[in-house]
């Protein structure tokens, strides 16, 4: 249960000011609180939790020894921590659709390269436990998610993005003290 709440944690700070996050506020603005909206986004989540699961329970057992886990994981989180810093907010869509389909699409979109689900893979990596890492993931993403649509002035305040690099150095520096740990 701790790998759980380390990972609901850990993706909860990833998910600081996230490109999903910053569209489900800036389409709940827009549109106004569609209960549909946040049910498309947590869809979303799932599906993006569930195949970084996958994805890290295959390489979990494909990749030997655990000084290479720790540096597949150390890659990902300077993945996650690079996506953190370098990819910024967007503007708000000219014309959002009104459609709950495109907003699953558009928001799958984002999630399959953010640093939530990098740090997923990570977790799942090191603990050998990909179930766990990507419920953690999953419940901090739908309580991200709900924030979002519930508050959608504090996640669009303009304080979000230094908060999102604060979060993205973090990411980076641990994925280096991985990969480091796991050279020969």
């Amino acid at each position: 249960m701790s790998g759980f709440f380390f990972a609901f944690l850990a993706a909860l700070l990833a998910s600081l000011g996230a490109r999903d996050q910053l569209l489900v506020a800036q389409m709940t603005l827009r549109q106004g609180a569609r209960p549909g909206l946040l049910a498309a986004a947590l869809v979303s989540t799932a599906l993006t939790c569930a195949a970084a699961a996958w994805l890290a329970s295959t390489l979990t057992t494909q990749v030997p020894g655990t000084g290479a886990k720790s540096i597949f994981a150390g890659i990902a989180l300077v993945l996650a921590g690079g996506e953190a810093v370098l990819l910024g907010a967007k503007r708000p869509p000219e014309e959002p659709t009104r459609s709950l389909f495109a907003a699953l699409v558009v928001i799958a979109a984002q999630q399959v390269t953010d640093a939530v689900r990098f740090m997923v893979l990570a977790l799942a990596l090191l603990t050998a436990a990909p179930v766990t890492a990507a419920l953690g993931a999953f419940a901090a993403g739908a309580a991200s998610l709900t924030a979002a649509w519930t508050a959608p002035d504090v996640v669009t305040h303009p304080a979000m993005p230094t908060l999102r690099k604060i979060a993205g150095a973090f990411l980076l520096l641990a994925g280096l003290v991985l990969i480091w740990r796991g050279l020969p």
